[in-house]
């Protein structure tokens, strides 16, 4: 079958699952207010700092009694300060379907050595049995597998009368999707995901039951400095209006601020939500009439709306062996990218063969609707190199 090659291409073909796509009409000039060369200690650093923690509050909608920290090394360096600092006392129940979940995993078993552990585990495209969560037990999970495209339908499973804390890796999640906060007590997430800015800054939203755990339990390993949130026994109040615990970009934070100013003028969390699901939906329908390609995720419910993760079901492809098929998933994305017309668009490097689309709010509809004209044609170019090599 030959498809012709699309006469358009997508004005911003930037498809990264992190870092994601810049907000719609971004430019370097945005950031010409940024307080560079200047202490983030400075009267100046102090406000901008406090000004990113106040937006996040906004459109995310978070409490006013949760504790929202600006802290080092990502989402990773976030979801480690609140694994190192809070598990040890209960009970841990770990909930991974996915690369960076099974991450999480390894560190509580293998660094921290914690012995009372549960696993509910399940393959990509797959969530394990929510509803096995102990609610006595400290619970750790991703609310959105960024490398499977599966997400949790809802909190429900999580009972409000927990005895355990529930640590959220929420990266891709936060942004795009509702966050039920009566249900987490620790929330994570980096800049570079959903609102596609600068990488290495990460955020700790603490619930006032992380904290009372906190100024309660010392944990008996020893904390290196960029990990403690507390001193004398009493939370660093510092942290969590702005005063970071290492040197920030004060050029990261103007992007990060430029970002939450953008989602702020286009309605907030709501809005930034239905762009996110009209992006998917784009996908969905492409995904319907299409007949080599779909989700990895199978049950509609628990499809990410950001990491759109895809699989290739074209019988002369899952004919071959996995190596093979790999090859064809990176062939294919290879030719989209050398059009320019999508970029990193592969599946990533643990999931199974196939494609991965980000389509967070900073995506535009349009560009992802044109960006599955080049999938067909590169599916239907590489297709017809398979069959005149074999």
């Amino acid at each position: 079958m030959t498809v012709a090659k699309p006469a358009l291409r997508p004005a911003v073909p930037h498809f990264s699952s992190g870092p994601c796509a810049k907000r719609p009409g971004w430019s370097p000039q945005n950031l010409k207010d940024a307080a560079l060369g200047r202490s983030h200690r400075a009267k100046i650093g102090k406000a901008k700092l406090k000004l990113a923690i106040d937006l996040t509050r906004e459109v995310l909608e978070v409490p006013s009694d949760y504790r929202i920290g600006i802290v080092p090394a990502s989402d990773t360096g976030a979801v480690e300060m609140a694994l190192w600092s809070l598990l040890g006392p209960r009970p841990v129940t770990m909930i991974a379907w996915e690369s960076f979940g099974d991450g999480w995993v390894t560190d509580v078993i293998k660094q921290l050595k914690l012995k009372d552990v549960v696993k509910l585990t399940a393959g990509y495209g797959d969530i394990p049995d929510l509803s096995l969560a102990d609610p006595n037990s400290d619970i750790v999970f991703t609310w959105n597998g960024t490398t499977s495209g599966v997400r949790v339908p809802n909190a429900d499973w999580i009972a409000a009368d927990r005895e355990g804390l529930t640590i959220c890796d929420a990266t891709s999640a936060a942004f795009a999707q509702k966050l039920d906060w009566p249900k987490l007590d620790v929330v994570t997430f980096s800049w570079q995901k959903a609102l596609g800015g600068e990488a290495a800054h990460g955020m700790l939203i603490l619930s006032p039951r992380a904290v009372a755990r906190l100024e309660s339990y010392v944990p008996p390993w020893p904390m290196p400095k960029i990990f403690r949130m507390t001193k004398g026994g009493k939370l660093i109040d510092g942290i969590f209006v702005g005063e970071t615990i290492n040197t920030p970009s004060m050029l990261a934070v103007e992007d990060y601020l430029d970002a939450l100013h953008w989602a702020k003028s286009i309605g907030g969390l709501k809005a930034l939500i239905a762009r996110a699901d009209a992006n998917t939906k784009v996908l969905a329908d492409w995904k319907a009439k299409t007949p080599w390609i779909d989700f990895l995720a199978s049950d509609a419910a628990i499809r990410s709306n950001t990491s759109v993760c895809l699989k290739v079901i074209d019988p002369a492809v899952t004919s071959l062996p996995l190596e093979a098929q790999a090859d064809f998933a990176k062939k294919l994305v290879a030719a989209v990218e050398k059009e320019g017309a999508g970029y990193d668009l592969g599946a990533y490097r643990d999931a199974p063969p196939g494609l991965r689309i980000w389509c967070g709010a900073t995506v535009e509809t349009a560009d992802v609707a044109t960006l599955t004209q080049w999938l067909d044609w590169a599916f239907a170019e590489t297709k017809a190199s398979l069959a005149k090599a074999a």
